[in-house]
């Protein structure tokens, strides 16, 4: 496969994002596959990873630090991921194109109206971040502002000289955040819009607020969904356990193959929209929980209540042992393990195999290109007492 390469990042050493940026596409594919297989082959022949036809723009999500540089200009850039610092840019190859054109003018606009970035030293200024979020397939975009506080200077024509400039802005968010360590506080209040967008994705619509987890690769997140749909087997009388389930996306793909789905996930915020996007989906056989999902499977075991499938798409930490335990004694038929982080991935297959579940298969996809990471659908299936080692799939 011939990967167009005409982007080159003039930042790369200083920002430290990318790590693999120095390869080509094709090299780093490669490099990804044997990570894997290096680390999973022995639970399951390893499926050739999923590489983008376009592996560049495939962000959906940019972040941006604002800072006064030493000559007195304001200047947008990103965290370097070895010092801390701030590696000046005001567009990223990876990023959108379209979010890239949104903060070049938005530091045009602050610039003019006097908003202040903040200073973390002198505790002055005003404004620390601007995030971008785009809808892939409904071109939909959300501005968010991020300030040491509640009071913005100018703020109304900076977001109508904003809007009128770029017509794709849905909604302006002012987010409050005085956390150094976050990007985003809990305060926030509505500049423009409805304070979501909306986006489509394996044929669902979904609701993204400010502070929504949804996955920044569009493009590679229906080929991660799909397959981990098809790995489960759905003949449309299961009943789903959607462990982790943020918004709802993987569990609200799967709905119409699936008798009902039940969802669980301790954000609260990610339960309501995961409600709100089962609404929109017009789906009457979904249920969400706000509650720690080792305590609901435990639960659910000890009452008896059976899943034929259960999803897992946990953070890059990978499982808990307590999560581990509840769901081998929860005893689903099926588990689809889609995970981001493949050394966490095969610390939690070992607890697996060694609790009655055979690795069926397993699938890369690469869903964040010139970066080190990768995610991987994996397929188990509860091991019968009778069955023989030629009876596995691997």
């Amino acid at each position: 496969m011939n990967y167009n390469q005409n982007n080159k990042c003039k930042i790369s050493k200083k920002c430290g994002a990318c790590q693999l940026s120095n390869m080509d596409y094709e090299r780093q594919l490669n490099f990804k596959q044997a990570n894997v297989v290096k680390l999973l082959k022995r639970y399951c022949r390893v499926n050739d990873i999923i590489g983008m036809k376009y592996p560049y723009h495939y962000r959906n999500k940019a972040q941006y630090i604002v800072k006064k540089a030493n000559n007195g200009n304001i200047v947008t850039g990103v965290y370097q991921s070895t010092t801390g610092g701030v590696a000046v840019t005001d567009g990223c190859f990876i990023n959108d194109k379209k979010s890239n054109e949104i903060v070049k003018y938005i530091r045009k606009l602050v610039t003019e109206l006097h908003v202040q970035p903040y200073n973390l030293k002198n505790n002055r200024g005003i404004l620390r971040h601007i995030m971008i979020r785009n809808g892939h397939k409904t071109g939909e975009y959300m501005v968010v502002l991020v300030c040491i506080e509640d009071n913005l200077p100018n703020e109304t024509e900076l977001v109508s000289r904003l809007c009128e400039r770029f017509g794709e802005i849905k909604t302006v968010v002012l987010n409050v955040n005085k956390n150094d360590k976050m990007m985003l506080g809990s305060q926030e209040r509505i500049l423009f819009g409805s304070g979501h967008i909306e986006d489509i994705l394996c044929g669902k619509r979904f609701e993204i607020s400010a502070r929504s987890f949804y996955q920044v690769n569009p493009v590679q997140t229906e080929i991660l969904y799909n397959t981990a749909v098809n790995f489960a087997q759905l003949s449309g009388k299961e009943k789903i356990l959607d462990a982790y389930c943020g918004i709802g996306t993987i569990g609200i793909s799967a709905a119409e193959n699936v008798q009902s789905i039940v969802g669980v996930e301790l954000n609260f915020e990610a339960v309501k929209d995961a409600v709100k996007n089962a609404e929109i989906n017009a789906l009457k056989n979904a249920v969400y929980y706000n509650a720690d999902a080792a305590d609901f499977m435990r639960e659910a075991a000890e009452n008896g209540e059976r899943f034929d499938v259960v999803f897992t798409d946990p953070p890059r930490a990978g499982c808990s042992k307590v999560f581990l335990s509840s769901l081998a004694e929860l005893k689903p038929d099926r588990i689809v393990y889609v995970s981001c982080n493949p050394e966490t991935l095969a610390r939690d297959l070992y607890f697996l195999v060694h609790n009655d579940y055979n690795v069926k298969k397993i699938q890369p996809v690469d869903m964040f290109p010139h970066t080190k990471h990768v995610e991987c659908v994996v397929l188990l299936g509860r091991q019968r007492r009778l069955e023989t080692r030629e009876d596995s799939h691997c």
